[in-house]
């Protein structure tokens, strides 16, 4: 399936966020990518992740949620990573600048890995999305915001991230959307054993198509 990588800037608020778009011909929506703490839109496993979306006719975008300055001062004081009130603001900064700016109409859907819970905050409180996708995410942090998410919620967390896993079990009995939460054998946070990352591409791949071919 045919498309091509953009790079594009995108304004929020008072920052300028970098990303990466590609939108295959005819696809069938759109998965915004909210990286963990000290990832960026290089991340390895994001971008696998993303290039078998596109495969399966899914258009992505990868961005910075952080601009450089903060990596900088996040770097040495943690004090952005773990505000996912901001980082939702950011990301739905991100999901409106799509809709209103560059006039996007795909249905959008969210992919967040490990704070990317940003991703369960901004589904509750910004634009309309059609599915939401957790891996290996703290959904622990969006609070109360739980129990607002109505977009579909699939929770993906490795059988060895203990304590991830009893968090995901936790906030799964609070949201109130139609949800799932899938557990991978033997994977541990990051997902780095042979296999696993591919068995999250799978199942995010299949949450997706399934939700945004719904009206």
């Amino acid at each position: 399936m045919r498309s091509s990588t953009e790079d594009i800037a995108i304004r929020a608020g008072d920052a300028t966020l970098y990303g990466s778009l590609d939108v295959p011909d005819r696809a069938l929506g759109l998965v915004v990518f909210a990286h963990g703490s000290g990832s960026s839109r290089f991340s390895p496993r994001n971008r696998m992740v993303a290039g078998t979306l596109r495969d399966a006719g899914l258009g992505t975008l990868l961005f910075d949620l952080l601009t450089e300055d903060e990596e900088r001062i996040d770097a040495v004081t943690r004090e952005f990573r773990f505000d996912i009130e901001f980082l939702a603001e950011r990301l739905v900064a991100v999901a409106r600048w799509l809709r209103e700016q560059r006039g996007v109409t795909l249905p959008l859907g969210y992919f967040g890995s490990s704070t990317g819970a940003a991703a369960l905050l901004a589904a509750a409180l910004g634009p309309s999305v059609r599915a939401v996708v957790s891996r290996g995410g703290r959904p622990d942090l969006a609070g109360d915001a739980l129990e607002l998410v109505q977009a579909p919620t699939l929770l993906i967390v490795g059988g060895n991230d203990l304590p991830v896993l009893e968090l995901n079990r936790s906030a799964l009995r609070r949201l109130r959307c139609e949800k799932k939460l899938v557990i991978v054998p033997g994977a541990t946070h990051l997902f780095e054993e042979p296999g696993t990352l591919e068995q999250v591409t799978a199942e995010a791949r299949a949450w997706y198509k399934t939700h945004f071919a719904l009206q």
